[in-house]
């Protein structure tokens, strides 16, 4: 019951804003500039691009240094950790193979391949695609860190029942990344390249390092704005691999608003509420009914009208989009720091106007 009514005031919401008078671009570039550069010196945060866009027009901003303490500034063509925003990139890519019947959403993920890190859990023969998009499989984030030698075999152990409750899950979007490469003998940055980098022209776009990278790539930095190591993913994971920069992820951003590469019903699965995010170890909280969970990105209920969001985290590299899909309005940017998200509401209120936006809230009640 909770589910309809939560879809039933979302597509309420969303008709509503669509017919709403479109609002006033905000300031001007420069000014625009000379706040977000204020923002990041705050927040020790080295360098970030932001793309804000608002129906046909997108506004570019490339703020700071590659790399703190040189010359090195960020550019249009700067690359930097993506990190979950991936998984947006993961849940559009099986949406496709979903059109082009290369499997179904609620066909269990291992009646088509033998996951070999399940295969001591029985419960997992339940887990769905439809599960996985909407973190919804019952499996942990991650068994171990990712970027450890040991953790691509670790056994996998289910926190929750399948199907429950919402528990973010990284290992579940790994289980259905492995699955694609399975089903269709490609390996996944090749079926990204295929299904999503080529045909929206993200030539900036990867799950793996490129030696072209080299020249223009981004560091990280810690929370003291000190240079941490430049990783050069070398294995492709949908989940958390993702290089890229704001205006190649701003292309798949409009894809997804528009539904562009999708059947139309499969373009509304990311729009629409697949469960209200009742996640399951945390007691209810008070932003808990603005946030649902639809297939492959988050929803909000926000006061300037409903939204689509995903936040990315690789501890120092740390990104964030929200979009508008009933005004044709977006915001996504990439950060180099592990501050990065402690700016998302100022940046949030600098473009969309004063209000509550619930997402920050939302995680922080989450950790």
């Amino acid at each position: 019951m909770k589910a309809f009514l939560l879809l039933f005031l979302w597509t309420t919401a969303l008709v509503g804003a669509a017919q709403s008078p479109h609002r006033a671009a905000p300031g001007d570039k420069a000014t625009k500039q000379a706040q977000l550069e204020a923002l990041l010196k705050q927040e020790k945060v080295p360098g970030m691009q932001l793309v804000y866009s608002q129906k046909a027009t997108a506004t570019v901003y490339n703020l700071g240094l590659r790399k703190s303490g040189s010359a090195e500034a960020v550019e249009a063509g700067t690359t930097f950790q993506a990190a979950s925003l991936g998984k947006v990139v993961l849940a559009y890519l099986t949406l496709r193979l979903c059109d082009q019947g290369v499997l179904k959403l609620d066909t269990p993920l291992l009646t088509y391949y033998a996951y070999p890190r399940l295969q001591q859990e029985p419960r997992a023969a339940n887990i769905t695609a439809r599960m996985v998009l909407a973190h919804t499989t019952g499996l942990p984030n991650w068994a171990e860190n990712p970027l450890s030698a040991s953790w691509s075999t670790t056994p996998l152990h289910l926190r929750y029942a399948p199907d429950s409750c919402w528990n973010y899950s990284g290992e579940a979007y790994v289980f259905l990344q492995k699955t694609l490469e399975h089903l269709t003998g490609k390996p996944f940055n090749t079926l990204a390249q295929q299904e999503v980098f080529a045909p929206l022209q993200m030539a900036h776009s990867s799950f793996v390092w490129r030696d072209a990278f080299t020249t223009n790539a981004s560091f990280g930095h810690d929370a003291a704005g000190k240079p941490t190591q430049q990783l050069h993913f070398t294995a492709p994971y949908g989940a958390f691999t993702l290089l890229s920069t704001a205006s190649d992820y701003n292309r798949f951003l409009q894809a997804v608003l528009t539904g562009k590469g999708l059947a139309p019903a499969t373009a509304k699965l990311l729009l629409t509420p697949a469960n209200p995010a009742n996640r399951c170890r945390v007691p209810p909280t008070s932003t808990d009914a603005a946030i649902a969970w639809a297939y492959g990105v988050g929803l909000a209920t926000t006061s300037h009208g409903p939204a689509i969001w995903q936040w990315g985290d690789n501890g120092d590299f740390q990104g964030f989009f929200m979009a508008f899909p009933g005004k044709q309005e977006s915001i996504v940017f990439l950060t180099n720091s592990a501050n990065g998200l402690k700016m998302t509401d100022k940046i949030l209120q600098l473009f969309l106007g004063s209000g509550q936006y619930q997402t920050m809230q939302w995680l922080a009640e989450d950790r």
